[in-house]
């Protein structure tokens, strides 16, 4: 199986920043895609930030300027930098990663637990 692990989340003032990270652990052959989503209170999930095995990155018009994503390959782990917040970030914020497990000839898709980030005006 594959474990995702999210840290990072809190409340911040806005204008303020957070840094999340999401680590992969588990039966993992390699890993592809990784990104983060985010579902605030009452609306439906939403893409933030992707960035595949190669380094490019895409990110939502929402965050393009502010949000920084970045992996660290030999960790299994995903950042994802967040400056100038705002009070509409506000959200469950999950990391989701494209894995290939060892003996498996698919990739797979897994979703962290999520992790709450909170911008107070």
């Amino acid at each position: 199986q594959v474990q995702l692990v999210e840290s990072g989340g809190g409340l911040v003032q806005a204008g303020g920043s957070l840094r999340l990270s999401c680590a992969a652990s588990g039966s993992i052959f390699s890993i592809n895609d990784m990104g983060w989503y985010r579902q605030a209170s009452g609306k439906q999930r939403e893409f933030v930030a992707s960035i595949t095995s190669g380094g490019s990155t895409n990110y939502a018009d929402s965050v393009k300027g502010r949000f920084t994503i970045s992996r660290a390959n030999a960790k299994n782990t995903i950042y994802l930098q967040m400056n100038s917040l705002k009070p509409e970030d506000t959200a469950v914020y999950y990391c989701k990663v494209r894995v290939q497990r060892f003996g498996d000839l698919y990739e797979h898709h897994y979703w962290g637990q999520g992790t709450q980030v909170t911008v107070s005006s």
